[in-house]
């Protein structure tokens, strides 16, 4: 997003524009908040996550009245505005279009949900960091013979799920397009480590899904987890052997921003 901001300020600047900045979001918007932005002020920033500009929710802008506002706000001083963000950020921005002001968006999202790109800002960044904690929990749950469930953000698109656990080999992937029991995970958990060779069971097993809501809608977010120990206590009982995974329950939380 930083990258994102340094860019618009930058080409602003060379075609002889004035850039401010708004932060706080909408919320600041609101309240005038705005700060001038020259070419160095942008400098050095595009390693940096989030936004220097900093984010805030902000009910009051979901009204009428706090568009309003808003739009009076720029148009006492600017000629446009550039919205840097994900669904909320961009609905704020369609709700500025309709009032006559203009607006470019950005899409910036981890959630990878918005529509007319096909990859937006901040979800390469989320999917290789959620691959570099993937591969620390591999070694653990090789070591410990444990399975892992590995919860990532996305809001209602299961892209992060979806392509943490394909590029870091789960062997069970839950994603709110499709509704998934967590019994039907446990199961398939437990299958896929029948399967394997005795030599290689010690590998553990890894199940990635989206955070914020169960894909079944009464589970709880720890009821993926319940599910694969049940199972296996279940197993144990009914077998004499006793080689099953013992299975806990983690999350994996990546930063997200949003108005």
């Amino acid at each position: 997003m930083n990258a994102a901001i340094r860019s618009v300020t930058r080409r602003a600047i060379f075609r002889g524009g004035e850039v401010f900045g708004v932060r706080r979001g909408y919320a600041g918007l609101m309240a005038s908040d705005f700060i001038p932005l020259g070419a160095r002020d942008v400098g050095r920033i595009s390693h940096l996550g989030g936004t220097i500009l900093g984010s805030a929710r902000s009910e009051e802008f979901k009204t009428n009245q706090g568009v309003d506002r808003a739009c009076a706000n720029l148009s006492s001083r600017f000629d446009a505005v550039v919205v840097i963000g994900g669904n909320g950020s961009q609905a704020g921005a369609c709700a500025i279009d309709h009032r006559g002001f203009p607006v470019v968006g950005v899409a910036s999202t981890i959630d990878n949900d918005l529509c007319g790109t096909d990859l937006t800002i901040g979800v390469d960044t989320a999917l290789n960091i959620a691959l570099e904690a993937i591969d620390r929990l591999k070694v653990t749950a090789s070591s410990h013979h444990r399975a892992f469930l590995v919860e990532v953000m996305g809001r209602k698109c299961g892209y992060l799920g979806l392509m943490a656990g394909l590029a870091g080999g789960a062997d069970a992937i839950v994603v709110p397009e499709m509704e998934t029991e967590p019994e039907t995970v446990a199961t398939e958990l437990r299958a896929a480590y029948d399967s394997r060779h005795p030599a290689r069971r010690r590998r553990g097993g890894l199940l990635v899904r989206r955070r914020k809501r169960s894909s079944c809608r009464n589970a709880r977010r720890s009821d993926y987890g319940h599910a694969v120990a049940r199972h296996r206590r279940q197993r144990e009982a009914a077998q004499s052997r006793t080689v099953s995974p013992r299975a806990i329950a983690g999350e994996i939380i990546a930063p997200a921003w949003s108005a």
